[in-house]
């Protein structure tokens, strides 16, 4: 290593010992030296040359030509501006521990932009050769260079982990595979197997199913405990009969492949207790509700059951206060954010089903001839712990005048209800109970066309909200017809696509001139309005552009990226980035004392360093997406 010079011009020399130690002790508070062996550390150290660059002093810039080497900032501060950082009117800010330019080093081309010393700035420069050397002998160095904002997002689910774990009341992830979790062979028997052989099987192996298979091991239906009162003993079967007979069938099956929280998921949506497991289609396992009372004794199967089973308003309510528990519970397991707003959906609309359940009845309304719709956030499935009201209603063409009156009075029945539950009213009005929100499926086409077709102001807001709809209750199949036609229709007006780009590029990512975080007078960000929503803008543009029927952020950006010809790592950046704010967002919103116009808001100041190392480079990734956008439609 070098110490730093009057000029640019190294001067070899190793470091001593002690000095090699301080120098290690130094880099390991930084990532990716943090997770690395002190032998590669030292490889490190022993091979890079310190270099000073007064304040103002250019560093590297696309003239240089191709990169050289991997440069880490020890002291000071590097700012990179014009070319493609400056296209959204602004720069990116490196501070002391961050690596540049890891793209240009590891493709071996030049710089996009130029970096520059702000202040007194000493950077230890890796030549690109010894970079690769380093990588090859260090797993997490080379992690690091290829996943950059996934290796910091891990991190920070770390610690999010430890923060909560005294709070948990879980033993074991939620992201387990099943193929982990199912270790015992499945007890199976084939569909001519009579009733009394497989019922013995099961009361003396003590287990709550009985699997039926093919001879090829493919599952076939079949017979729990619960099914023997309803289909055997009531209906008088008797016990020569063939299980195929009594079994349930269709079988609702996983892979090996899928988690413990798709498994709950499952359970929870189909009343069901124990899951087949297959690999290429064949059984290889099976997973029970113990299985998963095994893993957290608070249960996605028994938070929804208490809220399938509620009477009344006061129970709805209890069980919405036990979805904010059971969504702490969570966080302390490490759940990633796109889990844990899947699961708070989940349950938001077991609730939201139960409550439209009981006013139905109330209101003597047949739901099966109606749509209910989740619109925002629930209806991508995305919903954090504070949120408002965002749905509506499809009634009909040939519905009646007063019938569309006691559905109307039904509806804002039930949004009052969900606003008892802790789900405020839309300060907007965009609520089923509002007449303009509760229209005939002819009556939404031609809503929607007319925002297609014109565009104004008002249709972009409405179309960032209405666009993200999902059939929640009654009859799904108008929500269908109508999605169609407004998918085919959007992705056929390039006019109207180009206006919906516009207006999302009049969010701008909080990052000043040099680069570095933007914050209001109290040192604060809007997680949602100044980050998550850039990308769902860019997101449900690019699905409707490219015929992308998923209305989930994450899914849309995740299927659009290769239509785009993005790499998987620009593509994956952008799904990470957006789980990462949804996280700071829900962690901010599970503590009690947060007021609900602070739901979204965070003090900069008060994030561990590095959480604010990733909101930092996550709001950079939002610029080029936004900045993607631009070279697309701003022309």
């Amino acid at each position: 290593m070098n110490l730093p010079q009057a000029s640019h011009t190294p001067r070899s020399q190793v470091p001593s010992g002690s000095l090699l130690t301080n120098l290690r002790q130094e880099l390991m508070r930084f990532m990716p030296f943090a997770q690395m062996a002190h032998d590669d550390i030292d490889f490190f150290l022993t091979r890079v040359e310190q270099h000073y660059y007064a304040p103002g002093e250019m560093i590297v810039q696309p003239s240089s030509g191709a990169v050289q080497s991997l440069l880490l900032i020890r002291q000071g501060a590097v700012t990179g501006k014009h070319g493609l950082a400056d296209l959204s009117g602004g720069a990116f800010e490196f501070e002391a521990g961050d690596m540049f330019p890891i793209s240009a080093a590891m493709a071996r081309r030049a710089v996009t932009a130029s970096y520059e010393a702000v202040g007194d700035t000493f950077v230890l420069a890796l030549p690109v050769q010894v970079m690769d050397e380093l990588a090859q002998r260090s797993a997490p160095f080379a992690d690091f260079l290829n996943r950059r904002v996934l290796t910091f997002l891990e991190l920070s689910r770390q610690a999010v982990q430890v923060a909560y774990s005294s709070q948990t009341l879980a033993e074991q992830s939620l992201e387990t595979r099943l193929g982990k979790l199912a270790r015992k062979e499945p007890v199976t028997c084939r569909p001519e197997t009579p009733l009394r052989e497989a019922l013995t099987v099961m009361h003396e192996r003590r287990i709550g199913s009985m699997l039926v298979t093919s001879q090829q091991g493919e599952p076939l239906g079949i017979l729990s405990r619960d099914d023997i009162l309803g289909r055997i003993t009531l209906q008088g079967v008797g016990l020569d009969t063939p299980i195929q007979q009594v079994m349930v069938q269709p079988v609702h099956t996983l892979t090996d492949e899928h988690t413990a929280e798709d498994a709950a998921l499952l359970m929870s949506r189909h009343a069901i207790r124990h899951v087949p497991i297959t690999r290429d289609g064949v059984v290889t396992g099976i997973v029970s509700e113990r299985d998963l009372f095994a893993m957290q004794r608070m249960s996605l199967k028994q938070v929804s059951s208490a809220l399938r089973g509620a009477l009344d308003v006061p129970s709805l309510q209890a069980g919405a206060q036990e979805i904010r528990r059971f969504a702490r519970n969570l966080l302390s397991q490490g759940v990633q954010a796109r889990q844990l707003t899947a699961l708070i959906s989940h349950l938001n609309d077991v609730l939201t089903e139960r409550l439209l359940e009981l006013k139905a009845k109330e209101h003597g309304i047949d739901i099966s001839q109606l749509c209910w719709l989740a619109l925002g956030s629930e209806g991508r499935s995305e919903q954090t712990i504070s949120t408002d009201q965002d749905n509506a209603l499809i009634l009909p063409d040939d519905i009646l005048p007063e019938q569309r009156a006691r559905v109307l009075e039904f509806a804002q029945d039930v949004n009052q209800a969900l606003d008892a539950c802790g789900y405020p009213l839309c300060k907007g009005g965009i609520m089923a109970g509002n007449p303009a929100c509760c229209l005939t499926l002819r009556q939404w086409r031609e809503r929607f066309m007319h925002w297609i077709e014109h565009g104004a102001p008002q249709d972009l807001l409405n179309a960032s909200i209405y666009f993200d709809f999902r059939a929640l209750a009654g009859n799904s199949k108008l929500a269908q017809s109508l999605r169609s036609e407004v998918g085919r229709l959007g992705q056929g007006t390039p006019r109207f696509l180009k206006q919906l780009a516009l207006n999302a590029l009049t969010r701008v990512a909080p990052l000043n001139w040099v680069g570095a975080i933007a914050t209001d007078e109290q040192g604060g960000i809007d997680l949602k309005l100044q980050g998550s929503a850039i990308f769902v803008d860019a997101a449900r543009l690019y699905a409707l552009a490219h015929g992308v029927t998923a209305t989930a952020t994450r899914d849309r950006l995740v299927a659009v990226g290769p239509l785009m010809g993005q790499a998987p790592a620009e593509y994956e950046a952008w799904a990470t980035g957006f789980e990462f704010l949804q996280m700071l967002r829900l962690q901010i919103q599970l503590r009690s004392e947060v007021a609900p116009e602070q739901a979204n808001h965070i003090r900069v100041e008060q994030l561990n360093d590095i959480d604010r190392r990733i909101l930092k480079e996550t709001f950079r990734v939002a610029r080029s997406l936004q900045q993607r956008l631009q070279l697309d439609y701003e022309r």
